[in-house]
């Protein structure tokens, strides 16, 4: 059934699609600390401006996570931030697309060395106080980047490639929590039955995201489930990654995925929180709810931003005091959204 959200998405999918034709060369970007969205979006765009003889590029503010290599046919797409030959593909880029994200703090020390190019948005976030400017194809009804990402290859009638079929499988699942969460919808199911159709390994998939962690990623997660927090009157659990532990054990961002999930699984909790000192004084915090509290209006309180089930924000403070400004915060949030009346 055609909607009037229907039909403004295609329009931008059109005037994305002419903007992305007839480039020699395309830098795509993404936020600091790429998620499985961002990456799988990245991958499948660009394997699909390659098969339109447009030269295409990573360029992240942050290493490309080792966890999401495997969609890569070929590792020289990536370019490091930085680096030599970033800045000369910036320098000669005709367009910068920003994937899975649309604030300028997000894409990091990405945003100087494109700065002045002609810029497209992909993205499926709340717009916040100060978005990238461009042409954007920008739906928070869309369960993730990698849907949006599909409705162009589509639009365009493809062609569709291996590595394009998986990197928006991994996109669109990586987002949905497997099709758990609540930003899972009919479309993003009937996009995942069409790349399944086409040949996409649902199970080899689940492996490589979610059944096989290095020992790391256990150990700082026992570490942290110690300091454990709850409030049950607010709905409300938390928990702190040790800094001690993190750095004792060689750990990285990707080990972190899915922490902030363990105080929200809680019965009776409607909000989990992850704290993590990530500098003297800045405290990386990440906010999870269950679907009645809205913790993005939280996160932009300090700076942040997300969605209203799934939202972040770096801190300046201690890690103590950051903690208790930040459940203060959520618990007036929970107050606000009526469901302890």
């Amino acid at each position: 059934m055609t909607t009037k959200k229907n039909e403004l998405r295609s329009e931008s999918v059109k005037r994305v699609l002419n903007e992305l034709r007839e480039k020699d060369l395309i830098v795509l970007t993404t936020h600091k600390n790429a998620d499985g969205d961002g990456c799988g979006s990245q991958v499948a765009l660009a394997s699909w401006l390659r098969s339109q003889g447009t030269e295409t590029f990573i360029v992240n503010p942050t290493p490309f996570p080792e966890s999401f290599k495997f969609l890569l046919p070929d590792e020289s797409w990536i370019a490091e931030a930085d680096s030599a030959r970033a800045i000369q593909l910036c320098d000669g880029a005709d367009l910068v697309v920003v994937l899975d994200t649309g604030e300028y703090s997000r894409i990091g020390k990405v945003e100087p060395m494109t700065r002045g190019l002609p810029t497209v948005v992909i993205d499926h976030h709340p717009m916040g106080d100060n978005p990238i400017r461009g042409l954007s194809l920008r739906d928070t009804t869309a369960s993730s980047t990698g849907e949006l990402i599909y409705d162009l290859i589509e639009s365009a009638e493809g062609p569709w490639s291996k590595t394009s079929d998986l990197g928006v499988y991994v996109a669109v699942v990586s987002d949905t929590g497997s099709f758990r969460f609540g930003n899972t919808n009919p479309h993003s199911l009937r996009i995942a039955a069409e790349l399944v159709h086409r040949g996409v390994n649902p199970g080899r998939i689940y492996r490589r995201l979610f059944g096989s962690y290095h020992q790391t990623r256990l150990q700082l997660l026992q570490s942290s489930l110690a300091t454990l927090g709850l409030d049950e009157a607010h709905k409300v659990a938390w928990m702190a990654v040790s800094e001690r532990s993190y750095d004792a054990l060689g750990a990285t961002p990707e080990d972190l995925e899915g922490f902030v999930d363990y105080p929200r699984f809680i019965a009776g909790i409607e909000v989990g929180i992850l704290f993590r000192k990530v500098s003297r004084n800045a405290v990386k915090v990440s906010l999870r709810s269950n679907g009645l509290v809205n913790v993005n209006t939280v996160a932009r309180k300090f700076g942040g931003g997300g969605h209203n089930q799934a939202s972040g924000a770096l801190i300046k403070g201690s890690i103590e005091t950051v903690q208790q400004s930040v459940i203060e915060a959520v618990r007036e949030a929970v107050e606000f959204s009526g469901i302890l009346k």
